[in-house]
């Protein structure tokens, strides 16, 4: 049993002072409020809830900086997908399980503790299935595990090269899938997650380019009652080839063709009319945005002022992990309606976004959580009292802060599963895990 104790905390009754928590087996047992603090507890100066990261491929954290010269795929999202295709081509399953373990450390530095990870790397490099169907799945697990992030496994049914059912491109056949294949290795998934006691198995078609109608509806199937995710929407070219071959527009024609509810998130869906923005946030769906990704490969603008302003429900993810920053993510996804609207407070002040994405990314995550509170995960973030960029704050003010100046380097303590798993702003093992991955990026950029 752990107790922590907080001179001011957020809970979901609003800002407490005298937090005291009580945590055993991954769960906050006791919550109490006013309290002061007690020999044996650890103590710290503003505890927070932890932040979901809806979307991720851990793999792309090695390529950060890799595709951004205009000659060698930096001039679209078409060029960067070739040099990530190019990228992947290199990677064998120890590979991924040391870039996944990094990526997953900085998240959890960041103060993301619980991720979604959009898994389509799922076979050798010549694209025949591994002799055991959930390998890449099985390594993502271990890096889970090893770091103690939480884990929601969104394994990707990627069937086709283009919109119409277009055979895959050679690039891609380390993706692909036919529904009869995904179904094993969609199995073999929740296998692979057995060793984690609190992990999350969803579904991911890849996107409506990726699959056809018939299915989209099998492994729609499959979910169970688990989150379905899908990206959708994210380039122009994206939209008008589907909209040439099916006479509608991608987030129209899923709103008229499937039963989007709250299980499910659509990432990115930057591309949307009105009707479809304001159609979307009544299904109770959540919207994907990452700002970071979007910014670096052009995607555009999410059409959050609107889509807010409907009621919608969205949270936030590190995507290609580029940059791994929780804060950033928010700030980026206000700033960038105030650079579309030219005007302040569009998507929300630092404290709305973090309570939005809060909920929004566990809802997402199939790990709907009130917070602080007993009975609910032990998943928390402490910030630094003596930040200078948090000095002379209370209240909402803090994640106002927090958000637009002091961001990460803020944090300075985070427990995952009721198990202390960063320490003065570090993961504790941060050293190994980043040697390792060094070790593995001389060899794979050498190749």
């Amino acid at each position: 049993m752990t107790t922590l104790w907080f001179e001011t905390a957020l809970t979901p009754a609003g800002w407490v002072a005298g937090l005291r928590l009580t945590l055993a087996d991954g769960r906050i047992l006791t919550a109490e409020t006013g309290e002061a603090p007690q020999a044996g507890d650890e103590r710290a100066a503003i505890g927070l809830p932890g932040l979901p990261n809806l979307h991720s491929h851990a793999f792309q954290r090695a390529m950060a900086g890799l595709a951004e010269q205009p000659s060698g795929g930096g001039g679209d999202f078409w060029g960067w997908r070739a040099v990530m295709y190019r990228f992947v081509d290199r990677l064998s399953p120890d590979d991924v399980e040391t870039i996944a373990a990094l990526a997953y450390a900085e998240m959890l530095e960041a103060g993301f503790t619980r991720v979604g990870e959009f898994h389509y790397l799922h076979h050798d490099r010549d694209g025949r299935p591994y002799a055991n169907r959930g390998e890449m799945a099985e390594r993502l697990a271990a890096a889970a595990g090893r770091t103690g992030i939480g884990l929601t496994l969104l394994p990707v049914l990627y069937a086709h090269g283009g919109v119409g059912g277009a055979p895959l491109e050679s690039e891609q056949c380390r993706f692909g899938c036919t529904v009869e294949s995904f179904a094993e290795l969609h199995a073999a998934s929740r296998k692979a997650l057995a060793p984690l006691a609190d992990a999350r198995l969803g579904v991911a078609p890849h996107s409506l380019r990726a699959v056809t109608p018939d299915e989209l509806s099998a492994v729609i199937g499959l979910s169970g009652t688990g989150p379905i995710h899908l990206h959708v929407a994210e380039q122009n070219a994206e939209v008008e080839a589907f909209a040439a071959w099916s006479g509608a527009r991608p987030v129209e024609w899923l709103l008229d063709n499937a039963a989007v509810d709250a299980r499910w998130c659509l990432v990115h869906a930057t591309h949307m009319n009105p009707a479809e923005t304001a159609r979307l946030a009544e299904s109770e769906a959540v919207a994907g945005l990452c700002p970071i990704t979007e910014a670096n490969l052009g995607d555009g603008v999410f059409p959050a002022r609107a889509f807010l302003a409907s009621g919608g429900r969205f949270g936030i993810g590190s995507d290609s992990n580029v940059r791994i920053d929780a804060a950033e993510e928010l700030r980026l996804l206000e700033y960038g309606q105030r650079l579309t609207h030219r005007a302040r407070g569009l998507a929300g002040s630092g404290a709305t976004l973090f309570r939005g994405a809060r909920e929004g990314g566990a809802q997402a995550l199939g790990a709907p959580s009130r917070g602080l509170a007993a009975g609910e995960a032990a998943d928390i973030v402490s910030l630094d009292g003596a930040h200078p960029g948090l000095a002379a704050r209370s209240g909402d003010a803090l994640l106002d802060a927090f958000v637009f100046g002091a961001g990460t380097s803020a944090i300075d303590g985070v427990w995952r599963d009721g198990v202390k798993v960063v320490s003065a702003g570090v993961h504790h093992h941060r050293d190994e895990i980043a040697t390792a991955y060094r070790k593995a990026l001389v060899r794979l950029l050498a190749a």
